[in-house]
């Protein structure tokens, strides 16, 4: 395969998936090696990136998606007739971080860091696609385990959960024992 064929066949693959596709999916269907796919990947991603374009090419841990432009999104919007995605509350940002910096976590991990309720919150988080059920803690009464979705991921426009932001590092009890001599 040239390169063109290569970009045409990612392109129709992606296009016609319309959720994330695994790259080791795309690789075995094109016959090739994941260097090369990869590299491919990359070049329609620079290609895709410009703020013209309509859509866009996005990495998303080992899978790839094309999804719209945000520049156009009140376009896409209004032709079908979607609403508007409602800010998620401060209380859903924290759940949410809770989450995502330390997954997988139960219900009752979060609302010990939080210090209140989570059930309605989970259950919302859940229902907008951010979080999701990652399986049952091995101990009395089974606990549901949360963890970050792809979605997630899309949402906060990052690749992996590495991309998250590095949280502050605490001072260490000596260091404020010093400040005060």
């Amino acid at each position: 395969m040239n390169k063109d064929e290569i970009f045409g066949a990612v392109e129709a693959i992606l296009f016609a998936s319309g959720t994330p596709v695994e790259i080791e999916k795309i690789t075995a269907a094109l016959e090739l090696d994941t260097a090369t796919v990869n590299s491919s990947i990359d070049e329609l991603i620079k290609i895709y990136s410009s703020n013209e374009k309509g859509i866009k090419i996005i990495r998303l841990n080992k899978s790839v998606q094309m999804v719209t432009n945000k520049q156009y999104g009140p376009y896409v919007r209004k032709v079908m007739d979607m609403k508007k995605n409602t800010p998620l509350s401060q209380a859903a940002m924290e759940v949410l971080a809770v989450v995502a910096y330390n997954q997988p976590v139960t219900k009752a991990f979060v609302e010990q860091v939080r210090g209140v309720d989570c059930s309605g919150v989970i259950g919302s988080l859940c229902q907008k696609g951010l979080i999701e059920e990652k399986g049952r803690l091995e101990l009395p009464g089974r606990p549901l385990l949360y963890g970050t979705t792809d979605h997630f991921l899309r949402c906060f426009s990052i690749e992996t959960l590495d991309g998250l932001p590095k949280l502050p590092e605490k001072k260490e009890d000596n260091e404020n024992d010093e400040q005060t001599e």
